[in-house]
Parts: structure tokens; C-alpha cells; sequence
């Protein structure tokens, strides 16, 4: 199975993909790590980090595991491709937004957060409230953390995950 988690950054996704992979089993494919080491590696990262984080996805998923993508995945075209990476691979996929309704929160989640990745910089509020994330035009699953925990953003998924 592939579980997509999306949402902007601060919002939570890592945590819950963290504790979503231990509670599954899966691999944890987190977008910013391949990010980040592709510019470790002196390369200048635009959509390679997607590409690499699609294939790492399709192989596991191959293998039988369950793979959770972590990652903004903010326009049709990523949504587009990582549900192709579950067809190619023959397995369901589940699209999981996560999103923060209190701006409040989720602004000081933004500004005192420190980055557990070497070198990755973190975005300012003000350039997270600009970028340029489009509308969902599908069904999903949203999990809104400010009115969830961790424990029970994970039971969330998994119940949604067995209803497929």
C-alpha cells in the first residue's frame, strides 16, 4: 500500500509519518532528506528530489512493503505522479492531506521548529503563507492537527487504510 501524506510544511506530516511507519512496519520516504542530500552532492534540486523519492516508493512497494511519502506534494501534477507510483507498482494508494486550522499554532509550529535534517533550511512563515499550493480536485482524507494528536492522526489512517 502507498500512503501520501501531504500538506505544507509545519503542519505535522513528518511526525505523523514517523509514527505511521512504526505502527506499520513501512518505509518512511521523506521528500526533504532526498532533497537535501541531492544538494549535499552539489546539485541543484527542483523536481529531481520527486523523482528519486518516486523510485525509492515504487521499488519498496514491489517488495511488498508498505511505503508512507512525506511530502508537500503541492500540485496535481506530484498528486498525478505519486498515485501513478502505486499503479505501476499494482498496489492501493491513499492520499492523506494534513493541515493546521489554527493559524496560530501552526505559524509558531513554523517558526520555533528546528530541522532534524544536516544543512536542510527551513522555510519563514512568510514564504510558507506564498507558496504556491493548489487546491485538492480529489478525495482524500484530511487530518487536521490542530484538532488531532499524533495517536490519533495514525489511528485515523489506519482506519481509512482498512476501509480500502
Amino acid at each position: 500500500m502507498l500512503i501520501i501524506l501531504s500538506g505544507l510544511p509545519g503542519v505535522g506530516k513528518t511526525t505523523i509519518a514517523r509514527a505511521l511507519t512504526s505502527a506499520t512496519g513501512g518505509v518512511h520516504v521523506r521528500i526533504d532528506s532526498i532533497e537535501q542530500a541531492l544538494r549535499r552532492g552539489g546539485l541543484t534540486v527542483e523536481a529531481e528530489g520527486y523523482v528519486v523519492g518516486y523510485a525509492v516508493a515504487e521499488d519498496n512497494l514491489r517488495l511488498g512493503r508498505t511505503v508512507i511519502a512525506d511530502s508537500v506534494n503541492p500540485w496535481p501534477l506530484t498528486r498525478d505522479a505519486w498515485r501513478a507510483v502505486g499503479a505501476r507498482a499494482g498496489v492501493p494508494s491513499i492520499d492523506v492531506e494534513i493541515t493546521c486550522s489554527d493559524v496560530h499554532l501552526h505559524r509558531r509550529r513554523v517558526e520555533t521548529r528546528t530541522s532534524d535534517v544536516p544543512g536542510l533550511e527551513l522555510p519563514a512563515w512568510s514564504t510558507l503563507v506564498e507558496r504556491d499550493y493548489r487546491p485538492w480536485d480529489r478525495e482524500r482524507l484530511v487530518i487536521d492537527t490542530a484538532r488531532s494528536d499524533v495517536d490519533e492522526s495514525v489511528r485515523k489512517i489506519r482506519e481509512a487504510i482498512s476501509e480500502l
